[in-house]
């Protein structure tokens, strides 16, 4: 029996959502955003120069299929895309109504998002009186620091040394369904942050929020630094999905990356996590050691926390040419029999307004399995592509 990967490169979108105008970056709709297509044009006109130089060079996920998909999604023709496609290939359009880590996520593992999600108002304060009162009893605080929305490194180097002086935790929103706490990792304690966000998640998780986020950071003001402990505590998939049908099926499921969180480790036998260069490595392990019948899902979060949300074009190229040439790799050292399926959650347009995600749709590459036109299919019909390789019977 074969294996399957299915590998997530965090909002890697292609443009062309039917619904886009009805998501938005501050005052700006989503319609006409494309992350992949706009990078790919941003390269060509010598604009994406830093670390890098000249068109984007995918050849592993063009030859998969990723040029074809992102004219089949948008009517996108990207300088340096469209090899004829070697693989399966396709683009997902999502009906869950949000454009957030937890709706593409579970979508694409079988379960569109049943309800519509919370979200703060972007006002200050955007937190309700009592939900502070509640995180500042639990962190044994006479209070709480921001309660806005904000980008996270701005609101660290902005409010880090009040942070650290009262010992208040510093609490921010987006445009997602998030609820994050910032604390610096030596004043206030990691342990303490995690704790208190474990604490306060059902609270927001009645509220329908998604996520509640810890955001450690170290450092000194004016140097302040996010460091890789990081903890999503994410609302519980209310129905089974593609890793527990696995599971279920006795085949064993490894989560490379965020994916534990994301699904509260429903349906995981082992996760491991790091950097997404640490990631790469745990990949291509898995590639090597991985035993038949299993399901690795991974997720690579660097295209939209280092790039995508900081509007760094030239870093977002550099991290998809990195990416390329180790999922080149990772293709080569496949077994007959094993599927590689590579897609995205959302899309996060570096050359769009605003520092949120936008709604478009996703690239579906599979390798593997032949070659082959998938069309426009669903972010859930990826689970069933995954199910129907490793022989698991997809819930009615």
């Amino acid at each position: 029996m074969g294996r399957a990967f299915l590998v997530v490169i965090d909002s890697v979108g292609i443009g062309g959502a039917p619904d886009a105008g009805d998501f938005f970056n501050g005052d700006l709709p989503d319609t006409g955003a494309n992350t992949l297509g706009h990078i790919a044009q941003s390269c060509a006109a010598g604009e994406a120069e830093e670390g890098r130089s000249g068109p984007l060079v995918l050849p592993h996920l063009d030859r998969l299929g990723l040029g074809a998909a992102l004219t089949l999604a948008s009517g996108m023709e990207a300088p340096g895309l469209g090899a004829t496609p070697e693989g399966r290939w396709g683009a997902a359009t999502e009906v869950s109504q949000g454009k957030d880590t937890p709706s593409g996520h579970w979508e694409l593992a079988g379960l569109p998002v049943p309800w519509a999600w919370q979200y703060f108002p972007d006002e200050t304060p955007a937190f309700p009186a009592d939900l502070t009162e509640e995180v500042a009893r639990l962190a044994g605080t006479d209070g709480i620091l921001g309660n806005c929305h904000a980008s996270g490194t701005a609101i660290i180097e902005r409010l880090g040394a009040a942070h650290c002086e009262s010992g208040w935790p510093i609490c921010y929103t987006s445009a997602d369904s998030v609820f994050q706490i910032a604390a610096h990792e030596e004043t206030f304690g990691l342990d303490r942050l995690l704790k208190l966000c474990e604490d306060i998640a059902p609270r927001l998780h009645e509220m329908k929020v998604g996520r509640v986020i810890a955001r450690p950071f170290t450092g000194e003001p004016g140097a302040f630094q996010r460091t890789a402990n990081r903890r999503d505590y994410a609302i519980m998939p209310p129905k089974p999905v593609l890793t527990n049908w696995v599971q279920n099926a006795g085949g064993r499921v490894y989560a490379v990356g965020k994916i534990g969180d994301i699904f509260t480790m429903q349906g995981i036998d082992e996760l491991r996590k790091g950097p997404d260069a640490k990631l790469m490595e745990h990949l291509h392990d898995l590639v090597e050691e991985a035993e038949d019948g299993s399901l690795t899902f991974a997720n690579f979060v660097e295209f939209d926390s280092l790039y995508g949300h900081r509007r760094d074009v030239s870093g977002y190229a550099r991290a998809l040419e990195w990416f390329d040439t180790e999922i080149g790799k990772v293709i080569a050292a496949l077994r007959e029999g094993d599927m590689l399926v590579v897609t995205a959650d959302h899309g996060n347009d570096p050359t769009w307004a605003g520092s949120d995600h936008t709604r478009e749709r996703v690239p579906v590459l599979v390798a593997g399995t032949g070659a082959g036109e998938l069309g426009q299919i669903g972010f859930a019909d990826v689970a069933a592509l995954v199910a129907g390789h490793l022989g698991v019977e997809v819930p009615a």
